[in-house]
Formats: C-alpha cells, structure tokens, sequence
C-alpha cells in the first residue's frame, strides 16, 4: 500500500519496533522520533504529520504535544507504565490511553528474582573479592531465603509471577495491592505497614501515581526490618532515593537493588554510584527479545482496537 493510500500516521517515539507489531501496523504510515526524542521534537512531529496514534516507548507525552494536532486519537505505551503520559489530559481531549498490560511480565520478573538473589548472595560483591585475591569463605554469610518473608507492594501481572517463585522456594509471601480480587495459594494480602514491618525482602511491582511517590522514605524505611533488603523494578519516583542511601549507608537495610531511578537516564556522577550495597541496572527488566516482540505487537493491537471501534461506530 503506497503512503499516498494509507489510513493514517502512527507516531513512534523510538527508532524502531518489531517486525510482528509492524505487520500489525500495515495499513498505515509509521514514523519514528528517534531514539532519545524531546518534547519539541514530538512536537514538531505531531504538527508535520498529524498522526492517529502515538506509541510511545521513550519520552513523555504531554498535552502540548497533543494539542499539535487533531487527528490523535490513542496514545499506546510500548509496556505496561504509563506514567510518561498526561492521562488526565488526554482524557480531557478524548484521547485513549493504553497499555500492553503484561507484555513484559515474565522479564521483569526474572530481572526481579536476578536482583533478590544477588542481594541476598551478594554475588557483586563476592565476584569484586574474587578479582582482587581475595578468598572470603570463612568470613561470608550470605542470606537463606527459605522460610524468609517476601513483601509484594502490586500484584499486578508480574507481582504474580514473582510470588510464585516465592512459594517455590519456601518463602511467606505478603502482597498489598488495594485492587487485588484474591490470592492464589501460599499468599497473603496485607495491609502497608504489616509489609515494612515484616519483610525480609521488599519489592515494587505499582504503577507510580501522585499519591504514592516516595511511598519508600525515610519513615517507612526506618519501619523496615533491620537488615532487610529492597528491590525496585517499578519506577524510581516510588522512592527516595537520599533516604534510601542512609538507610544502605547505616546498615538498616541489607542491600537494595535498583532497576529504576528518580531521574533517567542515569546520569554520573550519581550518590548511589559510591554505596557498596546497592546493584544498579539501567532499567532493562523488561528489555528481553521476546518481551520487546509482545510490548511492540500488544501496543500495536492497542492502536488497532482503538482505532477500529471508532470507524465502525463513524
């Protein structure tokens, strides 16, 4: 189909997306932003080309970019986040938000578990030693987590997964989740405070939202168990990242491991750089080639359904 005959422009904040969501795509126009694209950038492409749809895998959308022009009608995450999209005025201008719910699921749920063990075993820190000459058998204790207790704050799709592996490996697994209907087997809802106050292990698996940033502070970590370990594969605004460096710095917590950030791209110098306690990852839990196939075809199909149901109403 030339461009001269397609339905209409899907804008891509990315340089690419998989070939199975582009297929999807076939009946229009894609154009990519890039890689790293700004807010004037999607500016000025929404104002060229006027598209249908946005996917949105890098960047942000705000509602000067959706005032650029008419034509829009969903905004499509490329994940399950959508925090980088001012839902509330796109709902305002009649602009569907959506997400490729669970796409990246099983990913960041490994990159969870990846995090626990290394915290747990310290294996960043043992392998550092190990380079260095070091032969620290009889001085190491590493963490069992057998009959330790798991703290789940979202039991979303991939909160989930992670508490199976729990209950696998002998755990007690805690979950709070306000728009949790149940629980399967071996996992127990709990309110916020029986979580700080009771896991061995805390782990992000929420949306962040307005109400819930920097829910991981300086009191709520001083409620945690000495000891206790924090793994964050969500998004970094759920915590504070000066009261958890005091928190690793003073020995109150065991060691975090960190996959998002207050402020990304990580950027160096940075103060987590210089805590021995702390595993950094650049937020690519959910960046696995199969999970890059199912977030680029479920926000492909998003754009379609959305799409679709208004020309079949028109």
């Amino acid at each position: 189909m030339s461009a001269a005959a397609k339905k209409g422009v899907v804008l891509v904040t990315g340089v690419d997306l998989a070939p199975q969501a582009v297929d999807i795509l076939r009946d229009y126009e894609l154009v990519f932003a890039g890689a790293k694209p700004t807010e004037d950038d999607l500016l000025k492409l929404s104002t060229q080309h006027q598209p249908v749809a946005i996917i949105v895998r890098y960047g942000g959308i705000t509602s000067r970019i959706m005032d650029a022009n008419k034509a829009l009608r969903v905004i499509s995450k490329h994940g399950t986040g959508i925090d980088t999209i001012d839902s509330r005025a796109a709902q305002e201008r009649g602009i569907a938000v959506k997400a490729a719910a669970g796409a990246n699921a099983p990913a960041v749920a490994e990159h969870t578990w990846a995090l626990v063990f290394a915290c747990a075993k310290n294996v960043v820190g043992l392998d550092a030693r190990m380079r260095e000459g070091h032969w620290d058998k009889s001085t190491h204790k590493s963490l069992e987590l057998q009959g330790r207790t798991v703290g789940l704050v979202g039991f979303g799709a991939i909160g989930r997964r992670v508490a199976a592996t729990a209950v696998s490996l002998g755990m007690r697994v805690l979950a709070y989740d306000p728009y949790a209907k149940g629980t399967p087997p071996g996992v127990q809802l709990a309110d916020l405070d029986t979580l700080f106050a009771q896991s061995d292990v805390l782990s992000l698996h929420c949306p962040l939202t307005a109400e819930n940033r920097h829910m991981i502070n300086a009191a709520s970590l001083a409620r945690m168990k000495d000891g206790a370990i924090l793994v964050n594969t969500a998004r970094g605004g759920l915590v504070d990242e000066q009261a958890l460096i005091s928190a690793l710095n003073s020995g109150k917590l065991r060691a975090a491991g960190l996959d998002s950030f207050e402020k990304e791209p990580f950027a160096a110098p940075h103060p987590l750089q210089g805590v021995r306690n702390v595993i950094l990852s650049p937020h690519i839990g959910g960046v696995t080639e199969d999970a890059y196939i199912a977030m680029g075809t479920g926000a492909a199909a998003n754009v379609l359904t959305v799409l679709e149901a208004e020309q079949a109403i028109a």
